[in-house]
């Protein structure tokens, strides 16, 4: 394809997503466009006429093929804001997701208070991925510190990175374990975002998580409930006095997720619902 006006390219876009059956095909063309030619919604409207060169519409093509084969935006682009930060991905990431906000909402009043009474609080984030959880945090809490905690060496590193984009590489550190096998130490809270989704049922998801994010941060076992049995199980040996767990759940796992802490003794203390209205984040202490 010979260059092109901005408008254009817009509408060509626009409609190849749409033909395709691409959910939110205006929104996922409007950023692949703007992330392609530099040229924002703003510059858009005030310059339609703006020329788009032969290579730059060459590789929306390709993108454009990439989403229409499943791959979402974000993942194109390398890149997702979550609570107001801008996060790198990788491929051994998870895209951090506003469902998860509601978990780092719940866990903020108790490290603010921990703070307050200690002048100071550490979090240990397990399965930390981009570090989104941790980091959003640290962004928030001034006097917090956090070890981001995961399997993946790419998540490590892209978590390192994440910490140096948001200014608070000086208070995370990455650590490769396998769950708690490598944590040493008390904490103020262990946090997680665990795989929850049951084995059997993986396959059956959108491609966008289906086939492009990793699986070992997907797959919670043949009920989705086996990571929350790990973190009941070990937390009490790596919490401070009055420490506390907080987790993401599936939207229909707060009964079962609320017994498998109370049968290692802790009780709920608190719950946060997400974007959508579903129970999604839950914070326990020992009872």
């Amino acid at each position: 394809m010979a260059e092109a006006r901005l408008a254009d390219v817009h509408i060509q876009a626009r409609s190849a997503l749409t033909k395709a059956g691409i959910d939110g095909a205006d929104l996922d063309a409007r950023l692949l466009v703007e992330w392609l030619t530099g040229f924002d919604r703003l510059e858009t409207i005030r310059n339609p006429h703006n020329i788009v060169t032969k290579d730059v519409l060459a590789r929306l093509d390709a993108v454009l093929i990439r989403r229409i084969n499943g791959e979402s935006v974000h993942r194109i682009i390398g890149k997702r804001e979550f609570f107001g930060l801008e996060f790198l991905l990788s491929v051994d990431t998870l895209e951090p997701r506003p469902d998860t906000e509601a978990l780092v909402e719940l866990a903020l009043p108790f490290l603010h208070q921990r703070v307050t009474e200690n002048g100071i609080a550490d979090l240990v984030d397990l399965g930390t991925g981009t570090g989104a959880i941790a980091i959003a945090l640290l962004s928030q809490v001034p006097n917090l510190r956090a070890i981001g905690v995961d399997m993946a060496p790419g998540a490590l590193a892209t978590a390192r990175s994440n910490a140096c984009l948001n200014d608070v590489f000086s208070r995370f550190a990455a650590l490769r374990s396998n769950w708690f096998a490598e944590v040493t130490g008390g904490f103020d809270m262990i946090i997680s975002n665990p795989p929850y989704i049951r084995s059997g049922d993986i396959a059956a998801l959108q491609p966008e998580v289906a086939v492009h994010d990793p699986v070992l941060a997907l797959d919670g076992g043949p009920d989705g409930l086996e990571p929350y049995r790990i973190i009941a199980e070990q937390a009490e040996a790596h919490l401070r006095t009055d420490g506390a767990v907080a987790v993401e759940i599936g939207f229909d796992q707060r009964t079962d997720v609320e017994a498998i802490f109370a049968r290692t003794g802790f009780a709920l203390k608190g719950l946060q619902k997400d974007i959508g209205g579903h129970e999604r984040a839950m914070l326990f202490m020992k009872s």
